[in-house]
């Protein structure tokens, strides 16, 4: 679906991949430091970058995360991992990226002033060290590389919400745009995955709704009043919405906390 044009909260990768007129466009130093947070970001960045699909990244994103859940990274080359799983992911979306894209964009990203790599020894060890890694990744992933992601959930319960609401109302305010970046930053959270897809979707929609102070019409907001999300799913409660918005407000506070510090403007 179409989102909504004008000027929006930004995602947290929009904010280090975001260039033009008028637009600075903040860089992060991943190499002065290995935090799994801060490389979750790196991952996001490159596939933004290498324009890869949403579900694609989620899945490279779910990867790293289950890596780390079953090891220390402080073991591996983070981001070695990272191109590693960015790679394998669009094998499983189906989103196949060239290795020689993947290994461009990840060196880009690291050594920001350097040239991409010529067809030389350099470039070969990468290569060969991120086919190594893939077979490594597999395994310690026990070769469990699909995951139930929230984007089709998000998509249907937007495309719902557009009809419902008034068009003045869905085109004044990019509600679509923010649930979708705020779905896009959750995916810092290595606990992204645990909650019921569908809740995790109608979590940023609601999150996007408080945040223009939209109320959905035709439905309550009072005590005994089913609310708009119950409507579209019955699984829905306010505590299970709350449970996933509040860990979409600690990846913003872990954000100021890790990233802030070794970030700057260019």
């Amino acid at each position: 679906m179409d989102f909504p044009p004008g000027p929006v909260p930004t995602s947290l990768v929009d904010l280090t991949t975001s260039t033009g007129p008028g637009k600075g466009t903040r860089q992060v130093d991943y190499l002065a430091t290995s935090q799994p947070f801060a490389v979750v970001h790196f991952l996001l960045e490159c596939g933004a970058k290498l324009e890869a699909e949403a579900t694609t990244i989620a899945t490279a994103a779910s990867l790293f995360h289950k890596f780390c859940s079953g090891t220390s990274l402080a073991e591996y080359d983070p981001y070695l991992l990272a191109a590693t799983c960015l790679y394998l992911g669009g094998k499983v979306e189906d989103n196949h990226l060239k290795l020689r894209d993947v290994i461009n964009i990840v060196q880009s990203v690291l050594h920001r002033s350097l040239e991409p790599l010529p067809l030389g020894d350099q470039y070969w060890n990468i290569r060969d060290a991120v086919v190594q890694s893939e077979l490594l990744l597999l395994r310690m992933c026990q070769f469990g590389v699909k995951f139930t992601h929230p984007h089709k959930y998000l998509l249907h319960y937007l495309k719902s919400l557009k009809d419902w609401m008034s068009p003045d109302v869905w085109s004044k305010y990019p509600v679509a745009k923010v649930s979708w970046s705020l779905l896009q930053d959750l995916y810092h959270d290595p606990r992204v995955l645990e909650p019921d897809p569908s809740l995790t979707a109608l979590a940023c929609i609601q999150l996007a709704l408080e945040t223009f102070g939209i109320q959905v019409p035709f439905v309550g907001s009072g005590e005994g009043e089913v609310p708009w999300y119950r409507v579209l799913s019955e699984k829905a409660t306010k505590e299970r919405l709350w449970e996933v918005m509040a860990r979409l407000v600690e990846v913003y506070s872990r954000e100021a906390e890790l990233l802030q510090p070794i970030t700057s403007d260019r």
